[in-house]
């Protein structure tokens, strides 16, 4: 039998717990995962090559930008996460059992609410709900959404039962509604469910003019009519109390959804969220049964902290070895780290963005290399719209952070789009390309060898002579040619003529090596930072522990 797209075969393991054994819904899951594992399922898969670093620019800004997508790296938090989804998860089904009738028990009684146009009736004996809720609250850019996703996607979303002749639907995730209203967000959930099964809800019960309560009843009889195992609610700050009919009715249609659906529900927010759960504490209490999760930004470690064995730490040095920039350091410093915590206030998504918009920042003006500097440039430059974000959290005032809670960085495609553009304009200009004629590997052979070393009015001719007499040869075969009529160019021109010293014109420091005296000027913004730069480096003569030395 071939199945649908997103469709697998139940396969049943044995789960080890005897509260689960002979249950199919849960069998049929994946085996919980250990930690080791779980690290592995979720870690973001980025091909780095080396050699990428000697691509044209334009092509290196494409290579970047996977970053804003692929990047990720496990933490604790993300561990915790996955954790309680997957207790939520199986403890849901605990109650719905498709071998032993109690979820046609749930399906029953459901159709019986929808009926008679009441929750609390029930046909047959009432079947005690383990459905648990949580809330998971986070500011924008924490990375609530893409890590709830990549936990899910470990899962399958359809599961079929030929034994049964059953499709069961793993986890269902909405949205809230911009309108914020509680009947909106009901039609939602009917939508997603015709996504997902190809099915027609909407038309049968969102187009009519029914209220919430029979919305509800709707709900619980479908969801139970394909088991779903987990419902995700993302972006509950759009809810609306004046739209939904009041706060208290807000928190009742959320605890009649755990109660009444026996369903597990995720319910998913920024900080302005929590007011929906905290306005009394019994439905505050209820609302969040299975606990809360409170992701806040990445904590600065303290001065007896390891860098190394924090959040912040792993997640920032995990990134660190993404670059594709050929002067890049290999290790992140002080300065840098310092830098990078105060522009971004540990928010993940702005750590990412930060890097990545640098990075290209660092590949446009052929400083080819990460620095603080540069990295103020382009926070001053491209990310104002967050700069009172940050200077809330910098604040730590609560209610100027509650204030920003929601802001995003917006248009970051356009900001890499306006900064590809500058790239693509500066290499139209550069000689190499008039030189080559828009060769492109001669241009990438000129650019690897001149990294190397052999920047020199002789490369020109070589390399064009070679593309002449060898067109058949491969860049890897043409190297060693070059270099061999290089080298023997370069002998006969030394003993000719005295060598000449290269003169750098000073708006072209920035580009020079790190360890060039000449760089470091570049990279400060006054004297006293020149003086400061040196002194780090250890290139200052401490006079006054000479002369106590001989004192």
């Amino acid at each position: 039998m071939t199945l649908p797209k997103g469709m697998v075969q139940a396969i049943y393991h044995d789960t080890g717990i005897s509260r689960y054994q002979g249950n199919p819904l849960i069998e049929a899951l994946p085996p919980i995962l250990d930690r080791h594992q779980l690290r592995d399922g979720l870690s973001g898969q980025i091909e780095f090559r080396p050699t990428d670093v000697y691509l044209d620019g334009q092509t290196r800004n494409h290579v970047i930008s996977q970053l804003l997508d692929s990047f990720f790296q496990p933490l604790s938090r993300h561990i915790e996460l996955e954790s309680k989804l997957s207790i939520m998860l199986r403890q849901g089904y605990v109650g719905r059992n498709l071998a032993t009738g109690q979820l046609n028990t749930h399906i029953q009684n459901g159709y019986e609410r929808v009926m008679r146009g009441d929750l609390g009736v029930f046909r047959f004996e009432h079947v005690e709900s383990t459905a648990k809720s949580l809330a998971f609250i986070g500011c924008s850019g924490s990375g609530k959404t893409s890590s709830l996703n990549r936990i899910l996607a470990t899962y399958p979303q359809l599961i079929y039962h030929e034994k049964y002749n059953f499709t069961q639907i793993v986890f269902l995730k909405i949205d809230c509604p911009h309108d914020g209203s509680l009947k909106s967000l009901c039609h939602n959930f009917f939508r997603e469910i015709d996504a997902v099964l190809a099915t027609n809800y909407v038309r049968r019960y969102a187009e009519k003019r029914h209220s919430v309560e029979t919305l509800i009843a709707l709900m619980a009889h479908i969801a139970n009519m394909h088991a779903i195992g987990l419902l995700v609610i993302d972006e509950i700050q759009h809810l609306s109390v004046r739209h939904s009919g009041g706060a208290e009715r807000m928190l009742n249609f959320f605890v009649t959804l755990v109660n009444e659906i026996s369903v597990p529900v995720v319910m998913v927010g920024t900080p302005k969220a929590r007011s929906v759960f905290e306005l009394d504490l019994r439905s505050a209490r209820r609302g969040a049964g299975f606990g809360s999760i409170l992701w806040e930004p990445l904590t600065k470690p303290s001065a007896d902290q390891e860098v190394a064995r924090t959040e912040w730490g792993a997640f920032t040095s995990r990134l660190w070895k993404y670059q594709w920039l050929r002067k890049s350091s290999p290790q992140i410093s002080d300065d840098i780290r310092e830098t990078w915590y105060d522009l971004s206030q540990g928010i993940m998504d702005v750590i990412i963005k930060l890097f990545v918009l640098s990075q290209i920042r660092a590949v446009v003006t052929g400083i080819e290399r990460i620095t603080p500097t540069l990295m103020r440039k382009v926070y001053q430059d491209e990310l104002k719209p967050i700069h009172p974000m940050i200077d809330a959290l910098k604040s730590g005032d609560v209610t100027k952070i509650a204030r920003y809670s929601d802001l995003t960085i917006p248009d970051i495609d356009k900001k890499m789009l306006e900064l590809g553009n500058l790239l693509r304009s500066k290499q139209e200009n550069i000689d190499t390309v008039a030189r080559y004629r828009g060769n492109e590997q001669a241009i990438r052979l000129h650019n690897m060898l001149v990294d190397m070393g052999y920047a020199s009015d002789f490369l020109e001719p070589l390399i064009c002579r070679a593309f002449k007499e060898h067109p058949d040869l491969v860049m890897k075969d043409l190297m060693p040619l070059i270099l061999n009529w290089y080298q023997s160019t370069d002998s006969e021109a030394s003993t000719s003529s005295t060598p000449k010293v290269p003169v750098v014109k000073k708006e072209k420091w920035h580009a020079l090596d790190s360890h060039d005296l000449r760089f470091l000027f570049s990279q400060a913004s006054s004297e006293e930072d020149v003086y400061k730069s040196l002194g780090q480096k250890g290139l200052f003569f401490d006079t006054e522990s000479w002369v106590d030395s001989y004192g």
